[in-house]
């Protein structure tokens, strides 16, 4: 493995757009550093769509497509079916992934396809002024809920754990949720994007890793007491781990 100070082979060097304390600069590296450890940077593809996830492929030195809005799973099929021996990448937020593409990711995820969905879950809509997204927490604040969700008030209901969902498909071979809150839990993340990414690679079927990552912007927060927000209120939420691994199941998961 590369030592850590070593900027990424497939990071380019380009100021950043994200905002102060936002976690996907961090995700950006882990995900990175996992393409050059495997040495597989020319055979990667990242899907990005439309979120603050558009921005990935300004600092992924990468081939990407920019799929509309929820359609990357799909994106994602073709691409990887047409290149099968290639690290097919999808890199989706909350808002993204868990409503307006909800059925392609849970079908994609049915399926068994063979690529890997980087799942970025920062409870809110971070691009398009922090409305309500489905993984917002009960009683936080957006401004589409501005008193906070209330699963009682029409159309709010509860929020959604989308690895427990998928895990209870046949089609799902691994299912990780990290967090980038503090040093432990970026190295286990970066640990479960590997194992997802080494699946995909041996041909194993869908595999996903969510990652907890703070949005001070839309919080209303600055970007310490965001980290200490996620630990409190989001982790318990979402609790961190392995949901699913068949990986290393006798005979191995195909």
């Amino acid at each position: 493995m590369k030592q850590l100070n070593h900027y990424p082979d497939s990071l380019c060097k380009n100021p950043t757009k994200y905002c102060e304390g936002c976690g996907h600069g961090v995700i950006h590296r882990l995900v990175a550093e996992v393409i050059d450890e495997l040495g597989i940077r020319e055979k990667t593809v990242l899907i990005n769509p439309v979120g603050c996830a558009i921005f990935a492929d300004r600092y992924f030195d990468l081939d990407s497509v920019q799929p509309p809005h929820g359609r990357t799973p799909a994106a994602a099929t073709g691409v990887k079916r047409v290149l099968p021996d290639h690290l097919v990448i999808c890199y989706q937020g909350d808002g993204d992934l868990a409503a307006i593409g909800t059925a392609e990711i849970i079908h994609a995820a049915n399926r068994g396809e063979k690529f890997t969905t980087i799942f970025v879950n920062n409870a809110i809509y971070g691009m398009t002024s922090g409305q309500m997204a489905p993984t917002t927490l009960v009683g936080q604040k957006a401004t589409t809920a501005p008193n906070g969700r209330d699963p009682d008030a029409a159309g709010m209901g509860y929020p959604i754990r989308v690895c427990e969902l998928l895990a209870s498909l046949d089609g799902t071979r691994y299912i990780a949720r990290g967090a980038v809150n503090n040093a432990a839990n970026v190295r286990k993340t970066r640990q479960y994007i590997k194992k997802a990414f080494e699946a995909q690679l041996s041909g194993k079927g869908f595999t996903m890793v969510e990652v907890l990552s703070p949005c001070p912007t839309n919080w209303g927060m600055e970007p310490v007491p965001s980290v200490e927000w996620l630990e409190k209120n989001m982790i318990p939420v979402y609790p961190l781990g392995e949901i699913k691994n068949t990986l290393d199941t006798a005979g191995g998961a195909k």
